[in-house]
């Protein structure tokens, strides 16, 4: 995959084009796992949080398969770890007493080293003002990525599953022979999601060209490293970037993500990318603005 230089100084508008064939994108939990939707629509759903998962369990995969520093491409949201643990180390290094109040310098101090250790709070900011640490407020991230929806209704199904397996001795011992689960899908959907980065805040945790880079090698490759049964065939399909020559930005962003137009080339009901068809409206393009097509 080629390197892509984006100006951490600079202001960028991203689109970014995913499907999922036969398999959940994002469960609603409060629903029993069922696929997410807008009830009034019935088109699909998938969560800025659910998106950025993926990007924080593939961007260190990125940076170590780029031969980056791989000290500064933690992650700090993290199975298995304590965020209070992570935020006490900043004050140790630092040679701040946890619990005590921090002046406006020795606070900064200790988010910096946050941002450089850890990429997804360069990247999308974190809360640190937790336990023994609340002094050290919060951190707002540089890269917005919003909830995705599909470009047509989707129609989640619920699919009964057996298995041989008890759960239980008592059940062997009842005489059981399967006990019975279920399973929900998408049959297909094509979604769009929007991702914003503000060149003002990047400053600010400290964003390089090589950070950008990495980030946008991990949406293009991201499902391929978090695959499973449930979530079925799920693959990005686009990715395009409009890059502004300064850090306020040379046109609103709504009116850039627009010229990105996935529509349906088919009747019935899509089942395939093949369905649809993206045009790109690259033409006259505004002055201080350019598209990049990572992918498509």
């Amino acid at each position: 995959m080629p390197t892509f230089t984006l100006d951490p100084e600079h202001k960028h508008d991203m689109v970014l084009l995913f499907d999922v064939a036969d398999g959940n994108p994002n469960g609603d939990p409060d629903a029993g796992n069922r696929p997410r939707t807008d009830d009034e629509t019935g088109h699909g759903l998938v969560t800025d949080v659910a998106l950025k998962r993926k990007v924080r369990d593939t961007l260190p995969l990125a940076a170590q398969s780029a031969g980056a520093d791989l000290a500064r491409y933690q992650i700090f949201v993290e199975a298995g770890y304590a965020l209070n643990t992570r935020l006490e180390e900043s004050y140790v290094v630092k040679g701040l007493e946890l619990g005590k109040k921090l002046t406006a310098e020795q606070a900064a101090k200790a988010r910096g080293w946050l941002a450089d250790r850890y990429v997804d709070i360069r990247l999308f900011g974190a809360v640190l003002s937790t336990g023994k640490t609340n002094a050290l407020g919060q951190i707002r991230g540089p890269v917005q990525v919003g909830m995705a929806r599909s470009l047509d209704p989707v129609l989640p199904v619920d699919h009964a599953i057996t298995r041989v397996t008890q759960t239980t001795q008592a059940d062997i011992d009842k005489g059981e022979s399967t006990e019975m689960g279920g399973k929900w899908t998408v049959p297909y959907g094509l979604y769009r999601a929007e991702i914003h980065y503000t060149a003002a805040r990047g400053r600010q945790t400290g964003v390089t060209a090589d950070d950008l880079d990495l980030f946008l090698r991990t949406l293009v490759n991201m499902f391929d490293h978090d695959r499973s049964a449930t979530r079925g065939e799920m693959a990005t399909r686009g990715l395009y970037v409009f890059s502004h020559d300064n850090a306020f930005g040379s046109a609103p962003a709504h009116t850039l993500s627009a010229r990105i137009r996935p529509h349906r080339i088919t009747d019935g009901v899509p089942r395939a990318f093949g369905d649809y068809k993206v045009d790109v409206d690259d033409t006259d393009l505004p002055g201080g603005v350019t598209l990049t097509r990572v992918l498509g």
